[in-house]
């Protein structure tokens, strides 16, 4: 069984009787589920992921004023739910696994994640957002939210960037995919730096992944879980998951630099599809800037396009 699967069974077959017997009605100020860090939230757990973070568990997510008011109650009650479910035995917590279950303030959730007890208010805010962090706040499932003030971040959030900072961050894209891809990687081979021609194929990589999840509008998780989940995306998903493999997978360096301009080349394919760049050139870099022409914010429009 997943554990996100696992987790809420055990809240449903095992703890929501107890909480509706201790709480009553409090329980529908109560936002319950599991999201955040740990493999299991984004779905991509497996044997290896259960010696640590992993079990029977689930957050609970509390308005500021009611975590002043019961959170201390409610956690001495969570302290004492059946620790195990079926088969499945207590949760590991790790030295840096704390917090990841158990009675959670809303806005220090959501804090700890992109550094903003509330969704960003301007563009100036949204570009400064880990975009780790905005997957790992969005991602998981919640079981129950009757106040709805949980969900109605985690909505507003995935609602994804506004439009303005999203081409902001493609057009960034275009110049360090294709001064890492297209431009370094071949010089770097060319001078024999090997170690300067691993870190400019990773960097392309990275970047032309996150590309993709621009394209289709959804936050790039962290970094150990971004080439897993960018097949499941519908545009180029499969396409640069497998591309991506080969590319690592190549040991032959004039190889990996067909493969990566044959990349380049899709991406630049996408770009025009979708309106994004009518250029002519073949070279990534030459489409940042006019990606970045179409933003409607003035003062982001003239921010560097390398920054992003």
């Amino acid at each position: 069984m997943k554990g996100l699967e696992l987790c809420e069974r055990y809240f449903r077959k095992e703890c929501l009787q107890v909480l509706e017997r201790e709480f009553g009605q409090e329980l529908n100020r109560m936002a319950i589920g599991l999201v955040g860090d740990g493999s299991d939230c984004y779905g991509y757990d497996d044997e290896i992921s259960r010696d640590h973070d992993w079990g029977p568990g689930f957050c609970i997510w509390l308005t500021k004023s009611d975590y002043r008011d019961m959170g201390n109650t409610i956690q001495k009650v969570y302290k004492g739910l059946p620790h195990t479910y079926k088969e499945y035995v207590q949760r590991k917590i790790s030295q840096w696994g704390g917090g990841r279950v158990g009675v959670l303030e809303i806005g220090a959730f959501y804090e700890g994640f992109i550094g903003k007890y509330q969704p960003p208010r301007n563009n100036n805010e949204w570009l400064l957002l880990p975009e780790n962090g905005l997957a790992a706040a969005t991602n998981g499932k919640v079981f129950e939210d009757p106040l709805g003030e949980f969900t109605k971040i985690r909505r507003a959030l995935l609602q994804f960037y506004p439009e303005d900072i999203r081409l902001k961050k493609i057009a960034a894209r275009c110049m360090t995919i294709g001064r890492e891809g297209q431009y370094n990687f071949p010089r770097c081979i060319k001078r024999k730096e090997f170690y300067a021609a691993q870190y400019a194929e990773t960097k392309f990589c990275v970047d032309a992944m996150s590309m993709v999840f621009l394209l289709n509008k959804r936050y790039a998780p962290f970094y150990k879980w971004i080439h897993r989940s960018v097949k499941e995306l519908p545009i180029l998903g499969d396409f640069i998951h497998h591309s991506i493999k080969n590319l690592v997978g190549e040991g032959d360096y004039h190889a990996k630099a067909e493969r990566i301009e044959y990349i380049s080349q899709a991406l630049i394919n996408e770009l025009r599809r979708q309106n994004l760049s009518n250029h002519h050139s073949d070279y990534l870099p030459d489409h940042g800037p006019v990606i970045q022409q179409y933003i409607g914010d003035k003062i982001l429009r003239n921010v560097n396009v390398w920054f992003g």
